[in-house]
């Protein structure tokens, strides 16, 4: 594997690529309020409500997928709004859409697919906006969860020397419209996925993690630039540890959106803990690498070593 040919594919992976522009709009949203806890940079903004917080997050389907698939784009805004109240280490309370569509055959299928979603997560959709006469169709979901105040998992607290691990559901297959989502979640029972959610919730709730986030559109490397911007700090990856679902080169999973996938840091003596947790709720994991001082993101195989993103001069989302 040519670590350095790796490197320059992923950076210029659009899953990756889309995410550099979120640092610039936040000189527009000033954040002054004293409940707001966390914000810009976090999975979902945490908001202080006595001994728990609120977690507040949005999301809007990408157009390519929308056009790929209308179905799954429906189910995908169910999935993605409930992964990033997982990964603060809470729990879904309820979710608003905003449906813009200009076919009634698109709305249907969107519209199944996030009834699907609803059914798999058992979070409802409780109120929203239609716009039933657009020249254009687009899907975009807003999401309510609570976590405990003390138990919070954030995307800025990953400190030097703590252990990185990565899990995810291998069990699955790229999704056959749109190659670069990992479907490990649609043939699954709700009890399975909300046993493998409820992951995050007790590596918090415990104490063994304090900074994490879910896997998402940047793929497992891109999206722990983004924690390592956030926290400040860089870290080294041993690309060998990965864990890579079977009939799937390394290449070709580090730019999938897994489905069903985290990465967090935690204490190196606390690892073992983290890692029995992920697997007894059926989710594959690793420690696949450690935090640095120094604001890059070093990937390694075997005695070769190049630099992904050097956060002192680059970014991946620009939020710092």
């Amino acid at each position: 594997m040519n670590l350095e040919s790796l490197a320059g594919e992923l950076r210029g992976f659009v899953g990756i690529v889309r995410k550099k522009q979120i640092g610039s709009l936040m000189q527009f949203f000033p954040v002054e309020s004293k409940q707001v806890i966390a914000s810009f940079g976090e999975d979902a903004a945490v908001i202080d409500d006595g001994s728990e917080v609120m977690l507040l997050a949005a999301d809007g389907i990408w157009s390519k997928l929308m056009e790929a698939d209308p179905e799954w784009s429906g189910y995908c805004s169910v999935l993605v709004n409930v992964h990033d109240i997982a990964a603060m280490g809470g729990w879904p309370v309820a979710m608003v859409d905003v449906l813009s569509v200009n076919n009634q055959d698109v709305a249907d299928k969107v519209l199944r697919g996030m009834k699907k979603g609803i059914e798999k997560f058992n979070v409802p959709i409780i109120g929203g906006h239609l716009h039933p006469d657009t020249p254009y169709s687009a899907l975009d979901v807003a999401i309510l969860g609570k976590a405990k105040k003390d138990s919070v998992i954030l995307s800025s607290t990953a400190r030097a020397g703590e252990a990185i691990v990565a899990a995810a559901d291998l069990d699955g297959k790229a999704h056959p419209k749109f190659s670069i989502n990992f479907d490990s979640t649609s043939f699954k029972d709700q009890e399975t996925l909300l046993m493998q959610l409820g992951a995050m919730r007790e590596l918090g709730e415990s104490g063994l993690v304090k900074a994490g986030k879910d896997i998402s559109n940047p793929g497992l490397l891109g999206t722990l630039g983004m924690l390592l911007e956030t926290s400040g700090v860089g870290a080294v990856v041993d690309l060998d540890k990965i864990p890579v679902p079977e009939g799937l080169d390394l290449p070709s999973w580090l730019k999938m959106y897994p489905g069903m996938g985290f990465v967090v840091t935690a204490k190196p003596e606390k690892a073992k803990e983290v890692l029995e947790v992920f697997q007894k709720r059926g989710l594959t994991a690793a420690v696949i690498g450690e935090v640095t001082e120094e604001r890059k993101l070093l990937i390694r195989s075997g005695s070769e070593e190049t630099v992904l993103f050097d956060l002192e001069k680059e970014c991946v989302t620009g939020i710092k």
